[in-house]
């Protein structure tokens, strides 16, 4: 299992801050959708000169039509990230476009799939899915494995079914992780670290508990302990 560090600071200035604490960990780092549309590229670069070995996690959830996606896709390509990810419920064909897209590509980065968000609750899920979350992240996942992405985003919870429904290396990395029992936030199905081993979870996102904290660094190592 590996640690993604979320990077959802105010600033740039912020975030390249906390990323200096723990620059001495073999972590991942994430950059949402504030950050990167506030920052861009030049803050993935920041990131790579504090430490060229950090690997970084591009959450933008891409959503549109399918030769769109497959353009941003490409896109990517150019910005030296190692993983990102699309929206499962743009639908297969989509997806396809999208890994279709990166062929050519001697080194691409993992390809994930949202399947269904951390902050949903199962009847608000519902009512837009037609689904319950269970049912429809495993259908999301097998339709992500079926068009030749590496893995989803999901919750710790589904997790175990999906790797049942597709391949134990079937990439799961989950948002929502309280690590030591902290407030769950904005989050509905928040999990603990050891329900992500038992999950076989591969990648927990740690956010609040670690840039909150008092001692960042203190934090991430006592993460990496229990890994």
């Amino acid at each position: 299992m590996e640690l993604c560090v979320a990077l959802d600071l105010p600033s740039m200035e912020e975030n390249l801050a906390l990323i200096d604490k723990i620059k001495e960990y073999p972590i991942w780092l994430k950059v949402g959708l504030r950050s990167y549309i506030r920052d861009g590229k030049p803050f993935l670069d920041a990131i790579k000169t504090i430490n060229p070995d950090f690997k970084i996690f591009l959450d933008l959830k891409l959503y549109d039509i399918p030769n769109t996606m497959a353009d941003a896709a490409e896109s990517i390509m150019g910005l030296g990230v190692d993983m990102f990810n699309v929206h499962a419920s743009a639908g297969p064909k989509a997806m396809r476009e999208v890994m279709k897209r990166l062929e050519p590509y001697e080194k691409r980065p993992l390809v994930l799939a949202v399947t269904a968000l951390t902050s949903f609750e199962d009847n608000e899920f519902t009512h837009i899915y037609e689904k319950d979350i269970a049912a429809k992240a495993d259908q999301f996942a097998q339709d992500a494995h079926n068009a030749g992405l590496d893995g989803v985003v999901c919750s710790a919870y589904e997790s175990n079914s999906i790797k049942s429904l597709t391949a134990s290396n079937f990439i799961t990395l989950t948002p929502g992780i309280r690590p030591f029992g902290e407030d769950a936030g904005d989050q509905q199905r928040v999990a603990t670290i050891a329900t992500a081993h038992e999950e076989k979870v591969d990648f927990i996102v740690v956010g609040r508990p670690i840039y909150k904290a008092p001692d960042p660094a203190s934090v991430v190592e006592r993460i990496l302990q229990i890994l």
